[in-house]
């Protein structure tokens, strides 16, 4: 199953084109799924799959019943705990949602559509209409973020030892947590990796829905530092709401002037590696399948997902498989086969002192590349812990486990050139083997 994630800045008319890019897909002859919180009109709001056309199902995020059914699930497995403590239950009908439930229950319903109940349906293509940009950032390195803390809250390993936990809470004089805790955890370990993998799929891209002014140009500009830091791939970006280019009133054509330069600047800032597909301005917002339709015709392909691909202008979306891995480690070609110990890495012959070469003392520098178009040096933080590397830009963070082979070295520089962060790694003669 292909999934597309369809963004951008607020108001731009991401939900549109998301049902826009489903309904192309059906009548293709895919079999589409478009899951999306927002009503839209002409579509059945149902909070399951509903056939909407043929080979078009819909479904809405319902947050709220989500979190009131989580929030009584939890409450009946730790119904021992408030009893004896005297807590007062609380019903159905008092639970109202609470701020980032409406995430949670996105994720939820990811992963229903990726290894649940909605996935046996056979779908090819899964669209989904996220938040605004930033949230939306912020929503998919979510998954990752989840289950980093709940390992370092509750290590997996110590599961094992639930059998001394009785003896143990006698020693310590205090209550060791309960099972249902753990099971709890492990539990939503499992679905939060279930929607990891989603997101990091070969066949998962990102479309963004961007209507053409200074402002999106703006926020454009710096979500692809975030877009490049998250390992997210672009396939399509969508002009929305373009008007007439030839109109008798001034006015209008003086705003649709405006329109081309800034869909002239997104031509060369994202066609070399995305689809740039322009949707014309309905005059009023869409009401129902046939502007829909209308709509459906101007969208990137998703490719693929059937049927032929009308052209757009810039490459097709790239199909399962394709994508290339956004980082890379190269290697210096030296004799004693560290290239060989880093599987996909790219071998450099061994230069002078710096990248991609070796030190003073002549020991081999492994050098991790990152792309992240639009960073400066003054937004940048890189902090090394343990097995990690913690990377701050701006306002987008993540925490990167590294690869095995760099896990025996130190970092021993950085440099960030051109949009392209270098990372410089030195082995540890103690934990890299001999080969030669």
């Amino acid at each position: 199953m292909r999934t597309v994630l369809v963004t951008g800045p607020g108001g731009a008319g991401r939900t549109t084109v998301a049902a826009a890019t489903a309904l192309a897909a059906a009548r293709r002859g895919g079999r589409a799924l478009l899951l999306t919180a927002d009503r839209i009109p002409g579509l059945p709001g149902g909070t399951g799959p509903t056939e909407v056309t043929d080979g078009l199902w819909a479904a809405r995020v319902d947050s709220a019943g989500h979190f009131r059914g989580e929030f009584l699930a939890l409450q009946d497995r730790a119904s021992g705990v408030l009893d004896l403590l005297g807590g007062n239950r609380l019903d159905g009908e008092e639970i109202t949602e609470l701020p980032g439930s409406a995430e949670l229950a996105l994720l939820h319903s990811l992963r229903r559509a990726a290894v649940g109940d909605w996935a046996q349906h056979g779908y090819d293509l899964l669209v989904v209409d996220l938040p605004p940009l930033r949230e939306a950032l912020d929503l998919l390195s979510l998954p990752a973020r989840l289950r980093r803390y709940l390992r370092r809250l509750l290590p997996p390993e110590r599961q094992a030892a639930r059998a001394l936990r009785p003896m143990l809470a006698q020693l310590a004089g205090v209550p060791m947590p309960a099972q249902w805790l753990y099971e709890a955890a492990s539990r939503k370990d499992e679905e939060l990796a279930a929607v990891q993998a989603l997101i990091e799929d070969r066949a998962t891209t990102l479309r963004l829905v961007a209507e053409p002014g200074p402002a999106a140009e703006d926020a454009l500009r710096t979500a692809r530092t975030g877009l490049a830091l998250h390992g997210l791939r672009v396939d399509a970006l969508a002009v929305n709401r373009l008007l007439p280019r030839h109109s008798a009133d001034p006015w209008f054509a003086g705003l649709a002037a405006q329109q081309e330069k800034t869909v002239g600047l997104w031509r060369e800032e994202w066609a070399p590696h995305a689809a740039l597909c322009e949707l014309p301005h309905l005059g009023r917002a869409p009401r129902g399948l046939d502007d829909l339709a209308r709509l459906a015709g101007h969208v990137a392909p998703v490719r693929g997902v059937r049927g032929p691909e009308p052209g757009v202008h810039g490459p097709a979306a790239p199909g399962p498989g394709r994508a290339e891995d956004p980082w890379w480690i190269e290697v210096p070609d030296a004799p004693d086969g560290l290239g060989g110990l880093l599987p996909g890495s790219r071998i450099v012959s061994t230069g002078p002192s710096g990248e991609g070469g070796g030190d003073e003392d002549g020991v081999p520098v492994l050098v991790w590349c990152l792309p992240l178009p639009g960073a400066v040096k003054e937004d940048l933080r890189l902090v090394r812990r343990g097995d990690e590397l913690l990377l701050t830009v701006g306002p987008f963070h993540r925490t990167v486990p590294l690869e095995s082979g760099l896990r025996r070295c130190t970092v021993s520089g950085a440099s960030l050139t051109d949009g392209l962060l270098r990372v410089r790694f030195t082995p540890d003669p103690g934990l890299w083997p001999r080969t030669g």
